[in-house]
C-alpha cells in the first residue's frame, strides 16, 4: 500500500510527490494528459517565453536609444513558437527525471476514486492510505460567447497560433489578459482590451492599475472599461480572446459519490488542506483560492508535511502576484484599498525608477515602488511595484512581511549600488 496516491501531475501534485520522497514516504503520482500541467505546459511558462520575445523586439525597435542601429527588424512567429515548445519539452523533461531519480511511480491515466483509500486508473487498483487530489484548472468559458478554436479562443488555444493576429479582442483585463496584451501588441498586433468593472487589474493597487494602463496604450492597446463585451461588434476582430478567469476542476469520477464537499470555487478544505473526509486532501488550483504555480507548489508541499504528522496550517499572508507586462508589476501583502477597508492605520512610501541610476541604463524608468507599513509598529504591510524586474523584486517584500519586518530594518540593510534593488531602500527612506 502506497502512503500517498496523488492526482494530478501539475506543480501541486510535481511538488508534493518529490517532498513525499524527501520524507521517505511511498508516493505514486498519477497523471491523464501532461507532466507539469497548466503552468508548464500552458500558463505560466510558454506564456513567458512569448513575454521575453515581445520584449525583445520592442527593444530591438528601440536600440537607437542605446546608440544601436538596427533597421529591418521583424517577428519570425514560427521560431518564437518552435523555442516556446523547446523550453517546455526540456522542462518537462527535467521534471521526469526528478520523479524517476527520486524514484516516484508516474502512472499514466485516469483517476477514479472509489473510496477513501482506494484510486483506479484504468483497470488499476491503487490503494493508498491518503489521497491528495491537485487537478487543476480550466478557463472559463461564456455562455454566450463559446470557445471554438477558430475566431474565439482560450488562454490554452492561443498559444498555439500559427501567426499573429491583425487584430485582436481581449475580453477581460485582468492578469491575463494584460499579459496577453502587452505579447501581441508589442509583435504587431491591434489589440483591444474590454473590461466591465472600472479599471484594468481590479484585484491590484489602483495607482499601478493606472500606470499599466497608460503603458499599454502607448503600446497602441485600446482599453475599454466599464464595457460589457456584448456591446462591442466581435465581427471587426481576427481573433478573440476570452480570459475571465479560471474555474477548478472538480470532476474527478467518485469523489463527490464517496462524500467529498464542493462548492462553486472548489474543493472544499481546512487551513490543513484536508477535505471533509481526513485523508483526502486537495490542493492547488482546484481548491480556487489563489491558483498560482507557486501557492500549488506551497500547498502540495504542505499537505504532505500534515500528512507526515506536523499539522502546518497554511499561510497565505505574503503570497507574490506576478504580471509579466512591459513594465512588469508585482505586489505582496495588502493594498492601500484593503488596508482602508480593514481600518488598518498605514502609511505609504514610495520611490519612482526615474530616481534610479540603473533604471537609467536600462532604459526602464517608467514604474515605482509603494510600500505600506504600519502607523504605530512600522511594520510593512504590503508592497507593489510597477517597473524594471518587478517580479524580482517583490522578493524582498515577500520576505519582509513573512518575518514581520519594520520600515527601519530595511533602511538599516545595505543594497548594492547601481542595481534596481536599491530602490527599495530608497523607497522605504522616503518617509
Amino acid at each position: 500500500m502506497h502512503d500517498i496516491c496523488i492526482i494530478g501531475a501539475g506543480w501541486a501534485g510535481y511538488s508534493a510527490a518529490i517532498k513525499a520522497k524527501e520524507l521517505g514516504l511511498a508516493v505514486c503520482l498519477v497523471e491523464k494528459k501532461k507532466i507539469g500541467g497548466t503552468c508548464l505546459n500552458q500558463g505560466c511558462i510558454p506564456t513567458k517565453v512569448l513575454v521575453q520575445s515581445s520584449r525583445i523586439f520592442s527593444h530591438i525597435k528601440d536600440s537607437s536609444v542605446f546608440g544601436v542601429e538596427v533597421e529591418g527588424a521583424e517577428v519570425n512567429f514560427d521560431k518564437i513558437q518552435q523555442r516556446k515548445s523547446a523550453i517546455v519539452d526540456k522542462l518537462a523533461k527535467g521534471m521526469q527525471f526528478q520523479l524517476s531519480s527520486k524514484g516516484v511511480e508516474i502512472i499514466q491515466g485516469e483517476a477514479k476514486i472509489v473510496s477513501a483509500d482506494e484510486v483506479l486508473v484504468d483497470s488499476k487498483s491503487i490503494k493508498a492510505k491518503n489521497i491528495i487530489v491537485a487537478v487543476g484548472s480550466r478557463p472559463v468559458e461564456l455562455p454566450f460567447l463559446k470557445f471554438n478554436q477558430k475566431n474565439v479562443v482560450s488562454s490554452d488555444d492561443i498559444l498555439d497560433l500559427k501567426f499573429i493576429p491583425e487584430s485582436l479582442l481581449i475580453v477581460g483585463g485582468g492578469v491575463i489578459g494584460c499579459e496577453f496584451a502587452n505579447i501581441f501588441a508589442s509583435l504587431g498586433s491591434k489589440v483591444t482590451i474590454v473590461e466591465i468593472l472600472e479599471h484594468i487589474l481590479p484585484n491590484e493597487d489602483k495607482d499601478i492599475a493606472k500606470k499599466l494602463e497608460l503603458a499599454l496604450k502607448r503600446k497602441g492597446v485600446k482599453i475599454l472599461t466599464k464595457t460589457d463585451v456584448k456591446t462591442v461588434a466581435l465581427d471587426k476582430f481576427e481573433k478573440v480572446l476570452v480570459c475571465v478567469g479560471r474555474a477548478a476542476n472538480t470532476t474527478i469520477e467518485g469523489m463527490e459519490k464517496i462524500g467529498v464537499k464542493i462548492d462553486k470555487k472548489g474543493i472544499l478544505v481546512n487551513e490543513f488542506l484536508q477535505t471533509n473526509i481526513p485523508n483526502i486532501y486537495a490542493v492547488g488550483d482546484c481548491i480556487g483560492g489563489h491558483q498560482l504555480a507557486h501557492v500549488a507548489a506551497y500547498e502540495g508541499e504542505t499537505a504532505v508535511e500534515n500528512i507526515s504528522g506536523k499539522n502546518i496550517p497554511v499561510d497565505y499572508s505574503a503570497v507574490p502576484n506576478c504580471i509579466f507586462t512591459d513594465p512588469e508589476v508585482a505586489s505582496v501583502g495588502l493594498t492601500e484599498e484593503v488596508a482602508a477597508a480593514k481600518g488598518v492605520q498605514y502609511q505609504i512610501a514610495k520611490f519612482d525608477f526615474l530616481g534610479s541610476g540603473m533604471a537609467h541604463i536600462l532604459d526602464e524608468t517608467d514604474g515605482f515602488i509603494k510600500v505600506l507599513f504600519d502607523s504605530n509598529s512600522r511594520e510593512i504591510l504590503g508592497a507593489a511595484i510597477i517597473g524594471p524586474k518587478a517580479t524580482e523584486l517583490i522578493a524582498v517584500f515577500s520576505l519582509a512581511i513573512k518575518s514581520k519586518l519594520k520600515i527601519s530594518q530595511i533602511n538599516d540593510t545595505i543594497f548594492a549600488h547601481p542595481t534596481l534593488s536599491e530602490a527599495i531602500r530608497e523607497a522605504t527612506k522616503s518617509i
